[in-house]
């Protein structure tokens, strides 16, 4: 062990502590609690010696990575034994349901170094993606472990399809005028139908840190609104540039904000376990469990509008949709490979409709799956000339208001149940979140940024915008 650190002029007091703290579980809680959080308090301070990631030597960058693993993995051992403890303990025995940020930070005031603190978190979001140590791998390894004990996981996956805690704030303005404007998202009520507008022209309605959580705020709102049955999901008009004046669908990750370490870890989790999994699953409230047998959300049927393209997490929105319609010059992409991460839940919902082969193909072989084709047509309901859109929406929401949507809820229950139960979903999510982690801070989500999007050209434009404001 000493070998990596020894030669790097750390205090060697310090790295002596970090050799003979080297910790092994107990199975006692309180025990282990003192043992580990020592362990990676002298960690912790150990990496304070070293310069930041940009400006360390290679040598240097080897002794980080040495006690970044090796912590990460005494935090695998101690939760193997503890995540159940830790969780209940700060759920209050699940009896309190609380939001993915602060109950990891919740997490970690119990036991320090577990996930990450405050602090930690904010100083690491100051750097590029690239130039991060991923600490938020931490919350990774830590949801990984609740979500894989079945009792606390679903306890979780509860608490994720609650309401914004936001969502009360716009609530009633759109019950009484039908009308929401959020950065990123707009909601507008026509008879009894909810159109939710992605509003991000300038990314192609990218989605962001910006644009996530007000996205959920209006799912919410649209799916809790008494006045309505169905929900349409469309891109809004774009201003400028190559779509000038026509619309878009949701053109994925915002790929500027991720590069430049502006997305956090938890968004991919905010965001399935959030508004994907709400539009498929309804919103919960806090009284009732969300499980398709017994349980109880309150869930509206949605229709997808996809003018151009669905790429990335757009196409994972129309594997949650109840009704795909597409104008057949549009497309579908799941480029999770040029990214280096994990398309969402895509790798589970996918094969359902094109089969295991097409899926695998479109997620690891970057295959385009043109909306009028016969794959394209297995997610897409409706394939119609472009012009013909606008037409084909309103013909769909009134021959379905026509012959009722009563039985919507229940049909929907009974295709989850036996497809996907939440429980199935809680499995899923328990590899994806940690898997997720890594993806997220790994060497070729760069190199693959740097590579397919084009990143040092668009790094010297954003340079020379900012000389010209300047000037």
């Amino acid at each position: 062990m000493n070998n990596n650190l020894n030669s790097l002029g750390l205090d060697q007091s310090l790295v002596g502590d970090f050799s003979k703290s080297f910790v092994n579980t107990t199975r006692d809680f309180h025990n282990d609690v003192k043992n580990y959080t020592h362990y990676w308090h002298i960690a912790d301070q150990l990496l304070s010696k070293l310069p930041i990631k940009s400006k360390r030597t290679p040598e240097e960058q080897i002794g980080a990575s040495f006690i970044l693993n090796e912590t990460r993995q005494k935090r695998e051992d101690f939760l193997t034994h503890h995540a159940q403890t830790v969780y209940k303990t700060v759920t209050d025995q699940l009896t309190q349901f609380i939001r993915l940020e602060e109950l990891l930070y919740a997490v970690n005031d119990l036991v320090p170094g577990l996930t990450a603190s405050r602090a930690t978190i904010a100083k690491e979001r100051e750097f590029i993606q690239s130039q991060k140590d991923g600490h938020e791998i931490n919350q990774g390894i830590f949801l990984s472990h609740v979500l894989a004990i079945e009792e606390c996981g679903l306890h979780l996956c509860h608490s994720t399809l609650l309401p914004n805690p936001r969502t009360q704030e716009y609530k009633e303005q759109y019950f009484s005028t039908g009308l929401l404007e959020l950065e990123g998202v707009s909601l507008q009520r026509i008879d009894k139908t909810s159109y939710l507008y992605f509003q991000n022209g300038q990314y192609l309605h990218a989605e962001d840190d910006h644009t996530l959580a007000n996205t959920e705020i209006a799912a919410d709102i649209a799916i809790l609104d008494p006045k309505t049955s169905i929900v349409v999901m469309r891109g809004g008009l774009i201003e400028g540039g190559k779509y000038a004046g026509s619309r878009t669908f949701c053109s994925g990750i915002n790929l500027t904000r991720l590069y430049n370490g502006k997305i956090p870890y938890l968004w991919y989790l905010e965001r399935d376990m959030g508004i994907v999994n709400k539009i498929y699953r309804g919103v919960a409230s806090p009284d009732h469990s969300p499980n398709e047998i017994l349980g109880q959300t309150t869930e509206k049927l949605w229709i997808a509008a996809v003018d151009k393209f669905a790429i990335g997490g757009g196409c994972q929105y129309l594997l949650v949709t109840d009704i795909n319609i597409a104008g057949t010059d549009a497309y579908m992409t799941l480029p999770a490979r040029k990214e280096g991460i994990i398309p969402g839940v895509a790798n589970m919902r996918l094969p359902r409709f094109v089969g295991d082969r097409v899926a695998r193909q479109a997620i690891m072989m970057e295959r385009r799956l043109d909306c009028n084709t016969p794959e394209g047509r297995m997610i897409c309901d409706y394939v119609v000339d472009p012009e013909k859109m606008d037409e084909t929406i309103s013909k769909t929401i009134e021959s379905i208001s026509a012959s009722g949507v009563v039985s919507a809820s229940g049909n929907r229950k009974a295709f989850r149940v036996d497809q996907e139960p939440l429980d199935r979903f809680r499995k899923y999510m328990a590899v994806y979140a940690k898997e997720q982690a890594y993806c997220h801070f790994s060497a070729a989500l760069i190199g693959n940024l740097e590579k397919n999007w084009d990143a040092h050209n668009r790094k010297i434009k954003a340079r020379e915008q900012l000389k010209s404001s300047s000037a």
